[in-house]
């Protein structure tokens, strides 16, 4: 089964962070990628651009972002799969985001397609 990891994290503190801090953060990532392709676990995946940079459409209209008054944003997405939702968490648990960050994991339903 598909699951979606939504990885939310602190926008303001990554932009604060100097260009080699985010580069290990980045190396970060691209090792966790490595290992979910060696799984045969990666489906997909992509880091987002900042929240700000963000659209919304609502009944025709145009918003700018960012929509939710919080301090973590979206920050990018996994697309895994996974046996079932405790082995999607397992791969959540080592995905490389701050410790004051979170993954979300959602299964991706299937509907025939």
């Amino acid at each position: 089964m598909k699951y979606m990891l939504l990885l939310h994290d602190d926008e303001a503190a990554w932009l604060a962070m100097s260009e080699a801090e985010q580069g290990e953060v980045v190396a970060r990532h691209m090792a966790y990628s490595e290992a979910l392709e060696k799984a045969g676990a990666l489906a997909g995946g992509e880091p987002l651009d900042e929240a700000a940079s963000a659209k919304i459409v609502r009944g025709g209209a145009v918003q700018d972002g960012p929509y939710a008054d919080t301090k973590e944003q979206l920050g990018g997405v996994y697309i895994i799969e996974a046996a079932d939702m405790d082995a999607a968490i397992a791969w959540a648990r080592r995905c490389p985001v701050s410790p004051a960050g979170a993954v979300e994991v959602r299964p991706i339903p299937s509907y025939g397609g």
